[in-house]
């Protein structure tokens, strides 16, 4: 009798059990929305105004619109200007590209309600001529923006480039006059011109303080000097080796201008021997580092091996190096004896003939070098070993393919990584493939 009156007893108090731990856990999430205890059902639609708005900056623009309809709250919160200031246009033709495009009816709304509170506003297209000219349809749209970084992407070529110059200058004159506070513009690959970029500078020369033009056949030197000479807040600039010139580093160089941070050359050669490449002088060099003194000059060569004459032949304070074609032993050799300022150094290819001697001079000469990397280059174990003997622990970056060593009589390849960590400072084999 008496188990079976504990047993009753148990029974009787396993709901109560049970419904007053729902009784708790429906009082904790009432707490946390600001409910009371007797109010305490889940109300999605009166959640607090900032976790809403919270909760739709982490989600993607599908799963953000779907919100939307959960109420007419989130609907409202979905069209604030807060989550409008920074939109990326996505445009592709589904029948040859991966990409997926932004819904044209999306694209109508964010013109029609959202065109005054864009100000971050990228365009990424397929290889095709149709993206790219319906990207510079809704550039022309945007009347109303105030924009403040411009960038227009092509996933591969040609894309932009076979946008006509009038169609694509018509839609850059639309964004440059409109912004007025336009502060970085990546146009790298699409036939922008002087005319533009007078425009540009004409309504935007005191907010610019980036601007990448890499690969834009149709600016001259002229051109860019025009935008040195009066964008004297410009930090960042990247451009091709053709329109770089004295009078672009003297210009950026002068009093009035700031300090540069960060310069990048493109030195790109698609026909040998049909470009011939002109010399920059080493006053003008010095003038720049003179004026920005921690100014990274960063220089991408894809050139023939022929066509390297006109580089490095006096002192350069180029920082970052990368050859993505082969380069010759003698280019090497010149680099370590004129490139005191080097930081980092990445050869893609070289030949059969040991890289030893350069190695050991560039070591020498380049007492600022921190990162390294080979690919199809040969060195001897023991003139790579010497090499970083004498970096030392500031190579912070290593990277060698393993098929680039040449063992010798005193160094094999296990022993050559157990005396490249000693010297390293650390733990370090060779790449089985490239890195960079």
């Amino acid at each position: 009798m008496k188990r079976a009156r504990q047993k009753a007893e148990v029974e009787n108090e396993a709901p109560q059990t049970s419904q007053r731990s729902k009784k708790q856990k429906t009082c904790l999430y009432g707490s946390v929305f600001g409910e009371s205890d007797s109010h305490a059902s889940m109300d999605w639609g009166s959640l607090p105004h900032h976790v809403i708005l919270r909760i739709f900056q982490f989600l993607p623009l599908v799963d953000r619109a779907r919100a939307s309809s959960v109420c007419r709250r989130w609907n409202e919160i979905f069209h604030i200007p807060d989550l409008w200031r920074r939109f990326e246009f996505e445009l592709s033709q589904p029948a040859t590209s991966y990409l997926k495009s932004t819904h044209p009816d999306l694209i109508q709304q964010i013109i029609k309600r959202h065109a005054d509170h864009l100000q971050y506003v990228s365009f990424k297209v397929d290889s095709s001529t149709e993206s790219a000219e319906a990207a510079c349809d809704i550039l022309s749209q945007l009347v109303n923006c105030s924009i403040k970084t411009l960038g227009l992407i092509s996933t591969a070529k040609p894309s932009f480039m076979n946008v006509s110059k009038a169609h694509f200058a018509s839609a850059l004159t639309v964004a440059f006059v409109n912004s007025k506070s336009l502060s970085s513009i990546k146009i790298d690959d699409t036939p922008l011109d002087d005319p533009s970029l007078k425009v540009l500078v004409a309504n935007n020369s005191d907010t610019l303080k980036l601007l990448k033009m890499s690969s834009c056949p149709h600016v001259s030197p002229a051109g860019i000097l025009c935008v040195a000479d009066q964008c004297h807040g410009l930090k960042e600039l990247a451009l091709n080796y053709y329109i770089l010139s004295d009078e672009l580093l003297l210009a950026l160089s002068s009093e009035k201008h700031v300090d540069l941070e960060h310069l990048r050359i493109d030195v790109v050669s698609e026909n040998p021997g049909q470009v011939e490449f002109h010399t920059i002088k080493k006053q003008s060099w010095d003038a720049l580092v003179k004026h920005s003194p921690k100014v990274n000059i960063v220089m991408y060569f894809f050139l023939y091996e022929e066509e390297f004459d006109a580089f490095f032949r006096e002192e350069t304070p180029v920082t970052h190096l990368y050859f993505g074609r082969a380069v010759s032993k003698a280019m090497l050799g010149r680099i370590g004896m004129n490139c005191p300022r080097l930081i980092e150094l990445v050869v893609c290819a070289n030949g059969l003939q040991p890289l030893d001697d350069e190695l050991i001079r560039i070591a020498e000469r380049c007492k600022n070098l921190t990162a390294m990397g080979l690919g199809e280059c040969e060195v001897t174990c023991r003139g790579f070993i010497e090499f970083v003997k004498m970096c030392g622990g500031r190579l912070t970056q290593l990277s060698i393919m393993e098929e680039v060593l040449i063992p010798d009589n005193d160094y094999s390849l296990d022993r050559l990584h157990l005396e490249v960590s000693k010297h390293l400072g650390r733990m370090w084999f060779p790449d089985m493939m490239p890195t960079w």
